[in-house]
């Protein structure tokens, strides 16, 4: 690296961060919780919808926090089974009888018609199961994983916050699970790029362009999912969540999307590979499968986070004060807006300078993402691959 190239990268990185910090709608804030709210003169009737395919190993951890929700409306429980083959339907029928709660119901959609991803096939059978089960259809279904545990007033929460602020979508980002070694390094980091590209303040704003979701909770109106055609508008996006809150903006309804404080992911991720393999499923699929946005998210990913320290580093090897200066300003700026993501994970602020080394992790799972793709093993998940949607 000549001195020239050095001082142009580590300047053009430092510009980058000082955009990043000052206009990128301040995601790096963890403040963004669920909106001011007040309990509803009615209480409206919910459908809770939990697709799951071979959930046995967390459904214990996650299906009796559901049933025990403190809800004083009309509520229940519709566990749609995709396909499972270590019991998981069964399963939830026994946790449902030593956990008396809310109703539940199991049943099974069958394999995905072409062109649907199984996860949105099963919320398309639950949905319409919840629908035409009653006299009258449910005012809200609240969609969530078969991985995520909610404390007994999260359903409260989220109907209190979408009926006080008249919001179509309510979605909280549930914490994810941090434990090991690799989950310490990785799992922040992943909320954090998440906000990077999705700034939640910004979401929020009436009117606002910008949609996306967290698909392990969202609480969703009925009527706006019927105007919005989902799921079926959306039957072959692989990223699910943010495909559905871009449907409701579009259709005209007023989303929200916040970091959860009682909403929790008890799915583990104890080795490098298994988080290596969520990230990796859909990475290649948020670029739209395009090799010209794969090769400027590589680009980007290098000036922004792998530049700082190497041009510290070269700076100070070099003698040349203005390379290292910027270089270690820009790194600066990146740990420092990654400290109060790491705080809302309780990780030590030591982490926030290794950030480089876990975008360089992030770098190589979006290139693998790609590879897979081209080999015909992209966006597989759970025993099935998924085509690029022009290819469905």
């Amino acid at each position: 690296m000549g001195t020239l190239t050095a001082a142009v990268a580590a300047y053009a990185s430092l510009a980058a961060w000082l955009w990043l910090t000052l206009a990128q709608g301040m995601f790096w804030r963890t403040d963004v919780r669920l909106p001011p709210r007040t309990a509803p003169a009615r209480w409206p009737s919910v459908a809770v919808i939990v697709p799951a395919r071979d959930e046995a190993e967390v459904l214990p951890a996650s299906l009796p926090s559901l049933l025990a929700q403190d809800y004083p409306g009309e509520a229940e429980v519709i566990l749609v089974d995709d396909g499972s083959t270590d019991g998981t339907g069964a399963l939830a029928q026994r946790l449902a009888r030593a956990h008396p709660g809310l109703p539940l119901t199991v049943t099974s959609p069958g394999d995905p018609a072409p062109g649907w991803t199984g996860k949105l096939w099963a919320l398309r059978h639950g949905i319409a199961l919840a629908r035409t089960a009653h006299a009258t259809e449910p005012d809200y279904l609240l969609l969530t994983d078969a991985d995520i545990a909610h404390e007994p007033d999260s359903l409260r929460e989220l109907v209190c916050a979408a009926t006080s602020a008249d919001l179509d979508l309510v979605s909280q980002m549930a914490r994810l699970r941090v434990v090991g070694v690799w989950e310490r390094l990785v799992v922040p980091a992943f909320v954090y790029f998440f906000a990077q590209l999705y700034p939640f303040r910004r979401i929020n704003r009436p009117g606002a362009r910008t949609a996306a979701a967290a698909g392990g909770c969202v609480l969703l109106r009925t009527g706006a999912a019927v105007r919005a055609g989902v799921p079926d508008a959306i039957r072959q996006a692989v990223i699910d969540d943010v495909s559905l809150a871009r449907a409701v903006q579009r259709s005209g309804g007023r989303i929200w999307l916040g970091l959860a404080e009682r909403v929790d992911s008890v799915r583990p991720y104890p080795a490098l590979g298994d988080l290596w393999r969520m990230v990796s499923r859909s990475a290649y699929a948020q670029l739209r499968h395009q090799p010209l946005l794969l090769a400027g998210t590589v680009a980007g990913l290098v000036l922004v986070y792998l530049v700082p320290p190497a041009a510290l580093l070269f700076g100070l090897a070099a003698g040349h004060g203005a390379t290292a200066w910027a270089g270690g300003l820009a790194w600066l700026l990146m740990a420092g807006t990654y400290l109060p993501m790491l705080r809302y994970y309780r990780q030590p602020a030591a982490l926030a300078p290794l950030l480089p080394f876990t975008a360089l992790l992030y770098l190589l799972m979006t290139v693998d993402s790609a590879v897979q793709h081209y080999r015909g093993r992209g966006a597989a998940w759970k025993g099935r691959t998924y085509a690029r949607p022009s290819d469905a």
